[in-house]
C-alpha cells in the first residue's frame, strides 16, 4: 500500500529547472517521502540519463544511506508507474518492507547521445526493431485521431479544460519546493479562439497541435510503499499490469492495460470513482476515454484527471505515471472518502505499450 507521496513542481525544459539535474530534482521528493523511515530499497523511472544507476545515486543524494541500493527502471513514458508496480510486487513478495519508488526526467540537462562515426547526435532510441513501424508519439497522435475520429475541437476543447482544472487545483498537499518555487510553470489560461489559430504541429492540415499536446518538461514525484497494515490509511494496489499494443498507434496501450487490471480485480469501469491518466496528447486521452467508456468532457469530468494533467503541468517523461498516482493519492487520502472507493492511473508508452494500475481506499 502507498502511504505518502509527493512530487516536485513540473517545469518546461529550459526553464524553471534548467541547471538541475535529474539527481537534483530526484532527491528532495525522496527526501520528504522517506521522512525517518528505514528504507529498504529505491526505484525510480526514467526515459534520458544520465545513467549511472540514477536511483542510486538519488538516494543517496536524498541521504538515505549507503545501504539503500536503487534500481533505475525505463519503460519510456511509463517509466514512473512501472517503477511503482516494481515496487509493490517487491513488498507484496515479502522481499522488502519499505520502497521509495516514482520517477524523474531532467530533460534540460539530459545529454546527448551519438553513435560510433556519427556526425552528430540522434534524436531517441528506437522503440522497436529496424524494419517496423516506430513513429515519433506526435505523429502516433495524429494517427490515432484519425483511426478513431477525435476532432480538433474536441482536443482543444480537452486542452482547455486540462488547464482551467490546474488553475483551480491546490497541490499544496502533494508539492515538495525546488530552489523556492512552490507551483508548476505551465498551466494558464486557454481560449478557444487562441488555440484554434494555432498550425499543425506534426503532419501536415493535422489536428494535434502544440496547444493540445503536452510540453517537454523537468520534475520528480515518488510514493512510499508498504505492507498493508490494519488502521493505517492510504492506497492499497489492487492489481497492476504492462500491455503491448500496435507500435503505429502506440496512444492505444492504455486501453488493454486498464481492461486488464479491472478483468483481474473484478470490476467495471463504472466503479472507478477516480481516474488519471497521463496526458501526453489530447487526442490520445479521449481516443482511450472513448474506448473505456469515459466522457472527461460531459459526465466524467470530475472523475478523470480532475486537477488537470500533463496537458498543463508538463510532461517529465519518466516522472508522469508517479505524478499521476501521486495525483490520485491526494485525491482518494482526503477528508470524505470512503474506505474502499478505488482509483485508476495508466500511461501510454512509446514503442506500444501501456501501463495501468488500480488503487483502493484503505
Amino acid at each position: 500500500m502507498i502511504v505518502a507521496a509527493r512530487r516536485t513542481p513540473i517545469g518546461t525544459a529550459g526553464h524553471a529547472f534548467k541547471d538541475r539535474t535529474a539527481e537534483d530534482l530526484a532527491a528532495p521528493v525522496i527526501a520528504a517521502v522517506a521522512g525517518d523511515a528505514r528504507v529498504d530499497d529505491v526505484v525510480l523511472g526514467n526515459c534520458m540519463g544520465p545513467g549511472g544507476n540514477l536511483a542510486r545515486v538519488s538516494a543517496l543524494a536524498a541521504g538515505l544511506g549507503h545501504e539503500v541500493p536503487g534500481l533505475t527502471v525505463d519503460r519510456q513514458c511509463g517509466s514512473g508507474l512501472a517503477a511503482i508496480l516494481v515496487a509493490g510486487q517487491a513488498v507484496a513478495a515479502g522481499e522488502m518492507d519499505v520502497v521509495i519508488a516514482g520517477g524523474v526526467e531532467s530533460a534540460s540537462t539530459a545529454p546527448l547521445r551519438t553513435h560510433p562515426g556519427a556526425a552528430g547526435p540522434y534524436a531517441r532510441a528506437p522503440f522497436t526493431p529496424r524494419g517496423r513501424p516506430d513513429p515519433d508519439m506526435g505523429p502516433a497522435a495524429e494517427a490515432l485521431a484519425v483511426k478513431y475520429g477525435i476532432s480538433r475541437e474536441r482536443q482543444d476543447a480537452y486542452a482547455i479544460e486540462s488547464h482551467a482544472k490546474a488553475l483551480a487545483a491546490d497541490f499544496g498537499r502533494e508539492i515538495v519546493p525546488i530552489g523556492g518555487r512552490e507551483r508548476d510553470e505551465r498551466p494558464r489560461v486557454l481560449r478557444a479562439a487562441s488555440l484554434a489559430r494555432l498550425p499543425a504541429a506534426f503532419v501536415p492540415g493535422g489536428t494535434v497541435t502544440a496547444g493540445n499536446s503536452s510540453p517537454i518538461s523537468d520534475g520528480a514525484a515518488a510514493v512510499m510503499l508498504v505492507r498493508e497494515q490494519p488502521g493505517v490509511p492510504g492506497l492499497r494496489l489492487v492489481a497492476g499490469t504492462v500491455a503491448g499494443c500496435d507500435p503505429e498507434l502506440p496512444g492505444w496501450g492504455p486501453v488493454p492495460a486498464v481492461e486488464r487490471v479491472l478483468t483481474r480485480a473484478g470490476v467495471g469501469i463504472e466503479q472507478v470513482a477516480a481516474v488519471e491518466i497521463v496526458e501526453a496528447f489530447a487526442a490520445q486521452v479521449l481516443a482511450v476515454t472513448d474506448a473505456l467508456g469515459l466522457d472527461p468532457l460531459g459526465a466524467d469530468r470530475n472523475r478523470v484527471c480532475a486537477g488537470g494533467g500533463a496537458l498543463a503541468l508538463g510532461h517529465p517523461w519518466g516522472a508522469s505515471g508517479a505524478v499521476v498516482v501521486t495525483r490520485l493519492f491526494t485525491r482518494l487520502t482526503g477528508h470524505g472518502v470512503a474506505r474502499g472507493t478505488l482509483g485508476l492511473a495508466a500511461a501510454a508508452v512509446g514503442g506500444g505499450l501501456g501501463v495501468a494500475a488500480l488503487f483502493e481506499v484503505v
